[in-house]
């Protein structure tokens, strides 16, 4: 047995059964080894289809996700997707292959530092030098992988260490860390400042989708009447029909939700990344009373300023205040929360009849995919003007049904990312919705998807220009520079792919070639031409909104 069957070893006892990748010269013998092992590898066109695939297989599953690539550019291939589930908390393994450990020394052939390149986008990366550094290095990255917080670890393994002997060695045995629960103390400390407070509000991040928070947050909110808002990637923690939900904020932008935050005098954060909204946006004056409930204890930030800090297992901690809420029932008035609720859902239905031809305003298009899709179907988003409009209307029965880039904000990673979330769930419906500029990114993925006989449908909203940052630089300077760009015939680039087509001409035609699409076997697309004359009109919305109470 060589190091490189060695690594095959370890991974199977991490439980990994599939790979994505893109292999080189320098993984040869790993490849070998993957081959002989009965671990799926899914070939893939590009370094970053890889990534985002493993990226959405960690989120979904909870397990790390696996993605390969050779050395130098293999590797910076890779580097996109892999910073994206670091700063997203996807758990993540990234291979690289390098050159053997006698020409590191030198400038040398496509060589270069990775690990070092790595180190800032990952919780830890570190090289294999030798064949018995294999099973520390494979246990104690797919540990920390998946450890709260969870995110990417790389190993890189060189070509001669990979061919060496390993004869008498064997995998560690798979362990994942417990999980501490929090101090009693703390639990009641938190249950005071609830208790005294008159409108307190739960902000929900990401956090509170990972490892049953969910369900004990609903517990909470259903028990003790407040409202939850939820981060873009919280989407579904709590149930879009429940009267305690709020839905999401985070467009950098006076909303209905941010109201809501704003009347309140406590924020209970569960789970909650800063990395998705900063403090700054929904406590400028430092004002708000903050009770910080997490895996891990809070970032340090001018404008989060923690009372009390409840750090351990998100469940355990809710459950722990369900049961002081049992023992001591108390009631908030909810009315102006309520209100809030209703003004969104009026705004999240007012465009549901749109039928006109032309181009199809943005509450349309969401509204008609809310209607088709089921509770546990996935929509992913890619990063461009229609992830504002999905975070604001598309709503969510449960978590992790839809997936987005939020974190590090990658465009790209809705279609590979599609691929991989049905590969998780072959039997959910998949739609990925992207700009035209995020989904021509990573279109060579088409080939994976037809390939793999993946039946995910890619919803393109076509506007012929990087529609976010045109909408950006109109808010700051009343104008835009030159943002617009060419498309392909998409019904030729379909068929050149064997994917099914559908074009949507206007608002009626929705909800048909949804259905259309999703009753064909294998991938399909749909081009939507897009209304972002509805942007400017929710910038002036917004800033119309009055604020306080």
């Amino acid at each position: 047995m060589n190091s490189a069957q060695l690594f095959v070893q370890c991974l199977k006892t991490e439980g990994v059964t599939r790979i994505f990748g893109v292999p080189g010269e320098e993984n040869a013998a790993l490849m070998m080894a993957i081959e002989e092992s009965g671990i799926e590898f899914v070939l893939t066109r590009h370094e970053q289809g890889a990534a985002f695939m493993a990226d959405v297989h960690g989120r979904l599953t909870g397990e790390p996700g696996v993605c390969l690539g050779t050395l130098g550019p293999g590797a910076t291939n890779l580097a996109t997707g892999v910073a994206d589930a670091n700063m997203d908390r996807a758990p993540l393994v990234v291979i690289t292959g390098q050159g053997g450990t006698e020409r590191l020394h030198k400038e040398s052939h496509q060589a270069m530092d990775a690990v070092a390149m790595y180190k800032p986008i990952t919780k830890w990366a570190s090289s294999i030098i030798r064949p018995s550094n294999v099973p520390e290095v494979v246990h104690k990255a797919f540990k920390l992988a998946a450890s709260e917080k969870p995110g990417a670890c790389m190993i890189e393994l060189p070509e001669d260490v990979a061919s060496m002997d390993a004869a008498e060695l064997d995998p560690i045995p798979r362990s994942r860390p417990l999980r501490a629960v929090p101090s009693s103390e703390s639990i009641h400390h938190a249950w005071d400042l609830i208790k005294s407070a008159n409108s307190p509000i739960v902000l929900a991040g990401y956090g509170a989708a990972r490892k049953g928070s969910s369900q004990a947050l609903r517990a909470f909110a259903e028990s003790t009447g407040i409202g939850v808002i939820n981060t873009f990637m919280a989407k579904g923690t709590i149930d879009r029909n429940s009267l305690n939900s709020l839905f999401t904020i985070g467009l950098q932008a006076k909303d209905l939700i941010s109201r809501a935050l704003d009347e309140s005098d406590l924020v209970i954060t569960v789970g909650y990344d800063m990395v998705e909204y900063p403090p700054q946006l929904w406590n400028a004056d430092c004002s708000k009373r903050i009770v910080h409930l997490d895996f891990a204890p809070s970032e340090v930030d001018e404008n989060y300023r923690v009372e009390v800090e409840v750090v351990g297992d998100v469940a355990s901690a809710l459950g722990m205040l369900n049961e002081l809420v049992e023992q001591q029932p108390f009631s908030i008035d909810m009315t102006r929360q309520h209100a809030i609720r209703h003004e969104m859902l009026d705004e999240f239905r007012a465009h549901s009849g749109d039928s006109d031809a032309g181009p199809v305003r943005p509450q349309k298009v969401l509204w008609d995919v809310r209607e088709f899709l089921g509770p546990k179907d996935i929509v992913l988003s890619d990063v461009g003007a229609h992830k504002m409009w999905i975070a604001r209307h598309y709503q969510c029965d449960e978590p992790n049904t839809c997936l987005i880039s939020n974190g590090f904000a990658s465009m790209g990673f809705a279609l590979p990312g599609a691929i991989g979330a049905h590969m998780v769930y072959p039997e959910r419906r998949v739609l990925a919705i992207a700009g035209d500029g995020g989904f021509l990114m990573n279109v060579q993925e088409m080939e994976t998807a037809k390939r793999l006989n993946s039946n995910i449908v890619a919803m393109v909203w076509e506007d012929h220009a990087y529609g976010l940052i045109a909408w950006k630089q109109d808010i700051h300077y009343g104008r835009h520079t030159d943002l617009s760009f060419g498309n392909p015939n998409w019904q030729m680039l379909a068929e050149s792919f064997g994917w099914g087509y559908t074009q949507v001409e206007g608002a009626g035609e929705v909800a048909g070639a949804l259905e259309k699409a999703f009753g064909e076997t294998g991938p399909s697309l749909i081009v939507v031409p897009i209304d972002y004359r509805e942007n400017g009109l929710l910038t002036e919305r917004l800033g119309q909104i009055a604020m306080g109470i």
